[in-house]
């Protein structure tokens, strides 16, 4: 020890027999002490000494217990002890990695162990009891505030001192034998510091210690079970003896089976030759049969990997382990607790569950405080459901808030799992408390349902519909099914997420029964809008119709139709040139619509605005010729472009409506159906893990093991996909219980295996490769095919495969147009195989006939802007109106996160790098887009840096200006001021101007597009009265058709410019 240290702790006093002398200098020792702490070691080396030499055992609480009458002393003595009991966590930060800290970090513990042990006084606690009355007797007028920091100190020191784990080398006790907790939770009842507890916990004055209350709480019930508390006096229920039973069955049917096995091992005669046996059909390593030199008794038990090394398991793929599970205390200890149970739930709960829960929404607690709100709310309900529920006893708890308070919350747990991998494990128990406090909220809403009060049934449905009609709350277990890993969520984490889902599975059907509509809110997944047809039957056809009612109505057109024709607007920003072109196409699309009044009232009208040309016709045209001219525009390929901006005298209201029409294609109503959503757990990524936790059977509950046999009952049975279910660790666990000796007590679960075994027979009969299908988790696309038959199109799968004949026909026309300008072109012209280029294009990759696709490129002879270019001038409005479309979600989803990051920042003042964890699938897929990557480095966002960072991040350099001016860039049709950009603006105009200037002039070329096709048609054919009187049919112009050509060419490119496209137009 340190001389020092040691001096000092010399000048403290002294101990004789039970009677402690202390020195005249005692105070100043205690608060040299105090000074030594704050400047000790990274190996805590004050601490330690301190520990070694007992001081707390033999000097610190002998004089709070005999010399409490010295005020100043008796301070000083709580702040040492308070500080040298402080959890070993807290001191080292976390616990370290390396070996010598380890072992500084483990002698901390066992020292904290031996205080806990000391601390099991009645004599001590009745001492801290006693002070702690005596301060909560003074008024607020007299207490001063040297006597709130002791109030505060005192419930530190027992918080710190209840937190101080067990030994597990030293208490082996059994159940229902004392260990050093139920010895302190016995002197803290004797002493009466529980009540104390109580009256902090309900008194209206006494509001500032609630989390301090909370936390000791917490640490009162640690490694109990509300079940137990509830059953703690009472004699056994017939459940509890007929489950004991059945667990005694269960080993002894294991037991005898163990017995008959080892009698089929011995022989019936001794013999030293066990015998030696050749396994027919079985190779060995030298392609020989394999040599048996056991008995043929053992065989059953015959494994290549016998003897084998056992392969290491890195440490990262680990499954994750379970905590230390709960004991049950000595009875007397059960018995005070389940008295502090039901006082605190009728006196105290909601008023103290009401002040932690508003400290927590306005963050006056401290980080990770909201665990003692959850581990309260689950442990306390659980309780009274047990205990003679009653709803009003925890009413606070009891409502919708309740359930978005603990679902933000493990949404949050999840993304800090993701993020923050050191600590994952960690944040892996903070979710795991959050999903048993979302069960327990769902088991008292069922608990309601059986009440006789018909208010509380009334109040159990209104809670009900709003969980089941909100998006969020009925999507979580599937989010959190899909998202399980098990090296971070230990299996206890799964057992609670598979019977929450059971749950919740059941009390929807048993909602949805009964009523015919449900109305429910849903995702809608942009569609991308379909192009006008253009096949040419169906164009004769409506060419046909529209001509002749034209014809029946001798041209002669209603008042209604062209006083309602406007082809031209002043006040529109939109250029001449281009509202005419625009108005080109609007003709087109009446007679898509078959709208033929409609399309030659906008003719007429637009031949008296833009006379010049005759682009729509000479001024004295006659009616056989204007329906000629409606037959070309109809047959024409005009490029289409966005839509028209809106008229500056909407422009107060645009972003609104906009905002308001983005939001409503996320989010809308419909009607529910129970099946369809089940259909939505018919995914291999589900399935897993209740295979995962099947594998345990014999050491799941029964209620476990009936969750698992439901929900695969649901998938093979209800919805008739038994397939998913062909895997072969499925298989394995299928043979292990139908194997087993105890098979009685798993009844259901062999009925279900016996059954998805034979249907397995029935399809392996007609589909010989179903045995290899069995290695590999199957989508509802396979299961479809392996069922139904290969090549075959079914509900859910679009998937067509290459007969023979096509691919030697794809090969043969690869050789024929190898050579030519156009391969792909031409080959997609003369196939009969009627598929997509870009199935086409994969086609010839996996034959091996082209290495890459640069390959398939169409050849130019000159020009300098590359296929590249050419489908950014020809097609780049198109592809950037349906990416954005079908990218809306994900937009909208990036624009959120841009704003709550310049919030947070303003409100911070902080910088730091603030990753974005997309988890909806759309934002998974628009992540792995490469459109969507560039449009976020555009942005000024940063991608991962190695193989440690796996999202991409908002950089720490980006100002909340700089986050606010690109979130609004994302905003579609919002217009930038009519004073001009800002100035942070400029910057990002200048980064992006050269995509902007190309893309801008790509579509005023696609504006006039239509015009000039218009033109050169006439001009190259001589006028329709010399000739037969009919105009010629229009042909577009021979560079529009090389870009038409060119849209296709590559998937990625196209999408990469029109991801450009929508940006510029956001713009």
């Amino acid at each position: 020890m340190n001389c020092e240290v040691l001096a000092t702790c010399s000048a403290l006093g002294y101990l004789e027999g039970e009677t402690y002398h202390k020195e005249a200098d005692c105070l100043e020792s205690v608060k040299d002490l105090i000074r030594y702490l704050r400047h000790e070691d990274d190996a805590r080396d004050i601490r330690q000494q301190l520990g070694a030499g007992h001081i707390l055992q033999n000097d610190l609480l002998p004089i709070i217990s005999q010399h409490g009458g010295d005020k100043p002393l008796f301070d000083a003595c709580i702040r040492l002890m308070v500080n040298l009991t402080q959890p070993a966590l807290l001191c080292f930060g976390k616990v370290p990695d390396d070996p010598a800290l380890r072992h500084h970090f483990l002698q901390v513990t066992s020292y904290l162990q031996a205080y806990k042990e000391a601390f099991a006084s009645e004599k001590v606690f009745g001492v801290l009891s006693e002070t702690l009355y005596n301060l909560l007797q003074l008024d607020w007028e007299q207490r001063q505030e040297e006597d709130n920091l002791l109030v505060e100190r005192i419930l530190l020191l027992v918080r710190n001192v209840l937190h101080v784990p067990a030994d597990p080398y030293e208490e082996k006790n059994v159940d229902d034998d004392a260990s050093v907790h139920d010895k302190l939770l016995w002197a803290v009842h004797m002493s009466g510091f529980d009540d104390l507890v109580k009256f902090l916990a309900s008194a209206q004055s006494e509001q500032q210690w609630c989390m301090h209350v909370l936390e000791v709480v917490s640490l009162l019930f640690r490694d109990q079970t509300p079940e137990a508390l509830v059953s703690a006096g009472h004699a056994r229920s017939t459940q509890e003896k007929s489950r004991d039973l059945t667990e005694l069955e269960v080993l002894r049917q294991k037991e005898q089976a163990e017995k008959r096995s080892r009698t089929l091992q011995r022989g019936t005669r001794h013999s030293r030759f066990g015998g030696t046996y050749v396994v027919a059909g079985l190779k060995a390593v030298g392609n020989e049969d394999v040599v048996y030199h056991r008995g043929i008794h053992n065989f059953k038990n015959y494994s290549h990997d016998a003897g084998k090394a056992v392969r290491r398991v890195h440490k990262r793929h680990r499954r994750a382990r379970d905590s230390e599970g709960q004991r049950r205390s000595a009875l007397n200890v059960r018995l005070f607790l389940r008295e502090f149970c039901v006082d605190f739930l009728e006196n105290c709960y909601n008023h103290l569950m009401y002040l932690v829960k508003e400290g927590l929404i306005r963050e006056q607690a401290q980080q990770h405080d909201e665990t003692y709100f959850l581990w309260a709310l689950s442990f306390f309900m659980a309780f009274n459901r047990g205990n003679g529920f009653r709803a009003d006893l925890v009413s606070e708890t009891m409502s919708i808030r309740a359930f978005h308070f603990i679902e933000r919350n493990i949404t949050n747990y999840y993304e800090m799992m993701l993020t923050d991998r050191k600590e994952a494990t960690s944040w892996s128990r903070r979710m795991h408390l959050a999903l048993k406090a979302y069960q327990e909220l769902l088991l008292t809403v069922n608990e309601m349902d059986r009440s006789r009060d018909d208010t509380i049934r009334q109040s159990s449905n209104v809670i009900k519909s709003n969980i089941f009609y909100m998006m969020e709350y009925r999507e979580i277990f599937l989010t959190l099914l899909r998202k399980y890993d098990e090296t971070k969520q230990p299996q206890s984490f799964l057992r609670d997420l598979v019977e929450s889902t059971h749950l919740f599975l059941r009390m929807l059907e048993r909602f949805c029964k009964g009523r015919n509509n449900l109305m429910v809110q849903r995702r809608n997944r942009p569609q991308k809008k379909s192009t006008p047809e253009t096949d040419p039957e169906v164009l004769e056809e409506t060419w046909k119709i529209v001509s002749e009612e034209l014809r029946a109505a001798g041209f002669q057109l209603s008042a209604g139709v062209t006083e309602a024709v406007v082809p031209f607007d002043a006040a529109s920003e939109v250029s001449l040139e281009d509202q005419r072109s625009q108005t080109v196409v609007r003709v087109q699309d009446a007679l898509m619509a078959r709208l033929g009044p409609e399309a030659l009232g906008l003719l007429r009208a637009a031949r008296s605005v833009w006379p010049e040309g005759d682009v729509f016709g000479p001024a004295d045209v006659e009616p056989e010729d204007e329906l000629e001219l409606l037959k070309q525009i109809l047959h024409a390929t005009l490029p289409r472009s966005a839509p028209p901006e809106v008229p500056a005298e909407e422009d107060e209201d645009g972003p609104e409506y906009e905002e308001e029409e983005l939001e409503s294609v996320q989010v809308s109503e419909t009607d529910f159906n129970f099946l369809d959503f089940i259909k939505r757990f018919a995914q291999p990524a589900i399935v897993r893990p209740y295979v995962l936790l099947l594998k345990t059977y014999s050491t799941n509950s029964p209620h476990t093991n009936h969750c698992i046999a439901r929900m695969l009952h649901r998938l093979a049975v209800d919805l008739k996909m038994d397939a998913l279910l062909y895997q072969l660790s499925v298989f394995s666990a299928f043979n292990r219980i139908l194997s087993d000796p105890a098979a009685a007590a798993y009844k259901e679960l062999g009925t279900f295996a016996k059954f998805v075994v034979s249907r397995f027979l029935v399809v392996a009969a007609r589909n010989d490769k179903a045995f290899i299908e069995l290695l590999f988790w199957k989508n509802v696309g396979t299961v479809h095919e392996m069922t139904e038959g290969y090549g075959k199109e079914g509900v859910g799968t679009g998937i067509v495969l290459w007969t023979e004949q096509q691919e030697d026909e794809l090969e043969m026309l690869y050789e024929e147009f190898k050579d030519s300008d156009d391969v792909l072109g031409n080959m997609l012209r003369k196939t009969t195989a009627k598929r997509s280029r870009a199935r086409v294009v994969d086609k010839l990759l996996s034959m091996g006939l082209v290495s890459e696709r640069r390959q398939l490129y169409k050849k130019r002879s000159g020009g300098s802007g590359g296929p590249r270019k050419t489908a950014a001038k020809g097609s780049g409005k198109s592809s950037g109106k349906s990416s954005g479309n079908s990218l809306a979600g994900p937009l909208l989803w990036l624009q959120n996160c841009l704003n709550r990051t310049a919030d947070d920042r303003e409100d911070d003042c902080l910088s730091q790098p603030v990753p974005l964890v997309p988890l909806s699938e759309d934002n998974e897929d628009a992540m792995e887009k490469r459109s969507f990557k560039k449009l976020l480095r555009k942005l000024g966002l940063r991608g991962p840096a190695n193989e440690q960072e796996t999202f991409w991040r908002i950089p720490e350099r980006l100002s909340p200006a700089q986050l606010r001016g690109a979130a609004a860039a994302l905003t579609p049709g919002e217009e930038l001021p009519a004073g001009g950009p800002e100035p942070q603006e400029e910057e990002e105009e200048e980064e992006e101007g050269e995509v902007v200037r190309e893309v801008g002039a790509s579509s005023h070329e696609q504006r006039s597009e239509a015009i000039r096709a218009l033109l050169l048609a006439r001009k190259r054919k001589p006028p329709p009265k010399e000739t037969d009187g009919r105009f010629k049919p229009l042909k577009p112009s021979v560079k529009r058709r090389r870009v038409l050509d060119d849209e296709d060419e590559d998937e990625d490119e196209d999408e990469d410019m029109g991801m450009f496209t929508y940006c510029c137009d956001l713009h």
